[in-house]
């Protein structure tokens, strides 16, 4: 995943009435990190002990699911809050930074009062939804699910004021002024413009799913809030509906079981770094290939691809693995430009690898069985990485090792030993959940205590003042993922309920060539859905819809998801639009203009491959049970 920061540093210097709003922003903003960090901890703590009552005890703890559920809702709606005031919701950066300065300030600022028009409409019917859901009870613990939809007018309310406060303490009081007369004068076209736009039919579903989301996530309006004002504009200004319908989609969204390994898997991707576990696979493979001609880019390839079976974070993974590879690569001579493009090319290359969160999210949207989703995506990875190799082999035929010295059998043997806790996690969680022996969330929570446990006592590197923060950006960040969630779930039906699914099943049904074409189609759509969506949202909206055509056409279903995921992640890493390109080059700390050019043959390399996992169904299922 990867974010850019809105309106995060002033625009002048904090003084006066500025400082006062900024102290009352930190205040407030404390006052809801700490709960969000202990509710990643409690999570944790319910998940785990229901899984030891359940395997070890055989005594299971009936309402554990039904608490973490309630919990995770309000974990989502906190880490939004925090993710919002720390600018790290998901948005698309790549036209504003090429604006001047003046225009990009009006943007930021729109990138703030846009999601602040949203938050204020959908306060009143989450307000509703809540009271409504007083009626329903949670039947393990004998409460109004009030109690869990509570969050959601409490989460909104938070993410306004903070919105407030943001565009008081750093935008231009003129800005402010100008961008807010825009949107009202949006708003007020909208309005009178209801009667019309309900003889429109289907072609408001271009006007507003197609050109107030462009129009929005092109402008660096956060993604999450570019879904959720089309839906609110569409079901506003063309249907009836009450806006507690779109409401209670995002909290069903939100509330999947399967989601509930989200934060977990960030949080086990933040502890690998920090206890020295990802340090020790990387410093394995570096002792086995370090000798040979571009041999810390194969390390790099197989690094990405070890760490990903443990984070289900691609900003984590890369964060892990280039602090540690980069130096020495540099020093070997690498370019830096080369070596981001790398990095974001395994990036993309990896996304398959479970326990990625877009495997899961597919899971939670289409109803594919995780354990055959986590089986399928082992090899397409391999397969691309494969491609990546070749490329390497080649474009560093000529590097120079004179100075570089081979590893030893014993410092092999011995670098081994150090990494084997370490590299012993991934085939752990995919085993577990591949085998039924666990789901994704139990083994997440068995992976955390691993990990702690293994930092402890066998590599001796746990900084107990890291935990706070990482709980905190745990949070944040998953509140980030699942709000996108939620308010793509709320767009895709008001998609459905338009008779949008099944016109889009008669066009892609009837497209020349079956099969083969739909699969191209599909590979081409979500190229471009990953490069200005990102992978989740796209999924989240668009899986329901493809996934039973796939189907109908005969393509198996994990065939069809490993080839949507690799697609997408050729989008998300891909420049000059896929923001997880940008997390690239800022993770290794080089200018994204340095690695436009050698990660042409990178995304060469990775289409190629691509093309081979559409076309040879076995990589994908070739391994199922």
């Amino acid at each position: 995943m990867a974010h850019t920061h809105l309106l995060t540093e002033p625009v002048e210097p904090v003084g006066g009435w500025r400082k006062s709003v900024l102290r009352v922003e930190r205040a407030l903003i404390k006052m809801v990190e700490i709960p969000a960090a202990l509710l990643v901890l409690a999570e944790v703590v319910v998940l785990f002990v229901g899984v030891v009552m359940r395997y070890f005890v055989h005594q299971p703890i009936v309402w554990s699911d039904e608490l973490a559920s309630v919990l995770f809702i309000w974990l989502a709606m906190l880490g939004s809050v925090v993710a919002l005031q720390r600018g790290e919701h998901m948005r698309m950066t790549a036209l504003v930074g090429a604006l001047p300065l003046p225009k990009r300030a009006v943007l930021e600022t729109l990138a703030v009062a846009a999601p602040l028009i949203f938050l204020v409409a959908m306060f009143h019917p989450s307000l509703e939804y809540a009271e409504d859901e007083m009626f329903v009870t949670l039947p393990a613990l004998d409460v109004p699910n009030t109690w869990k939809a509570a969050a959601l007018p409490v989460g909104l309310a938070l993410m306004g004021i903070v919105a407030m406060l943001k565009l008081a303490r750093n935008a231009n009081p003129m800005q402010v002024a100008g961008v807010v007369a825009f949107l009202a004068a949006l708003t007020a076209v909208g309005i009178l413009g209801t009667p019309f736009l309900k003889t429109l039919g289907n072609i408001n579903l271009v006007i507003f799913f197609v050109g107030l989301v462009a129009a929005g996530v092109f402008a660096g309006v956060p993604i999450a809030f570019s879904f959720g004002l089309a839906t609110l504009a569409y079901l506003s200004f063309t249907t009836n509906a009450p806006l507690t319908v779109v409401v209670g989609r995002m909290d069903e969204g939100m509330s999947h079981l399967i989601l509930l390994s989200v934060p977990l898997f960030v949080f086990l991707g933040m502890l690998i770094e920090m206890t020295g576990m990802a340090r020790a696979m990387v410093g394995f493979l570096a002792s086995l290939l370090g000798h040979v001609r571009g041999g810390l880019s194969y390390v790099l390839i197989g690094a990405m691809y070890l760490v990903s079976g443990i984070s289900g974070s691609k900003a984590a993974d890369m964060a892990a693995v280039t602090p540690v590879l980069f130096p020495e690569m540099i020093k070997r001579g690498a370019k830096p430009g080369d070596l981001v493009a790398l990095l974001a090319a395994t990036g993309a290359q990896t996304e398959t690898i479970p326990p990625s969160l877009v495997l899961i999210t597919i899971g939670s949207v289409t109803g594919v069985s995780i354990a055959a989703l986590f089986a399928g995506g082992l090899m397409p990875a391999v397969v691309l990485g494969v491609m990546l190799c070749i490329l390497v082999r080649w474009r560093y035929r000529n590097e120079d090792l004179s100075g570089v010295r081979r590893a030893s059998s014993k410092e092999i043997l011995r670098a081994l030993a150090i990494a084997v806790p370490a590299i012993a996690l991934p085939f752990v969680i995919r085993a577990a959940v591949m085998e039924g022996i666990a789901t994704a969330t139990e083994v997440s929570t068995i992976g955390i205590v691993y990990s702690v446990v293994v930092g402890l006592l066998i590599y001796r590197q746990f900084d107990f003042k890291r935990l706070m923060p990482m709980l905190t950006a745990t949070a944040a960040l998953s509140g980030a993922i699942l709000l996108i969630i939620g308010a793509a779930t709320g767009m895709a039906w008001a998609l459905t309920q338009s008779g949008f699914s099944q016109e889009l099943a008669r066009v892609m049904g009837g497209l020349p060539g079956g099969a083969a074409t739909f699969m191209v189609v599909s590979i081409i759509a979500f190229i471009i859905l990953g490069s200005v969506l990102e992978g989740i949202p796209a999924i989240v909206l668009f899986g329901p819809l493809l996934f039973p055509i796939a189907r109908s056409m005969g393509i198996h279903e994990v065939h069809y998801a490993m080839v949507v995921i690799l697609s997408m992640g050729l989008g998300l890493f891909a420049p000059p639009f896929g923001v997880g390109y940008y997390c690239a080059t800022a993770i290794g700390g080089v200018s994204p203009d340095a690695g436009m050019k050698p990660i042409v043959g990178y995304m060469v390399a990775l289409l190629i491959g691509l093309a081979l996992v559409a076309a040879v169904p076995w990589f994908s299922i070739g391994f199922l049970p």
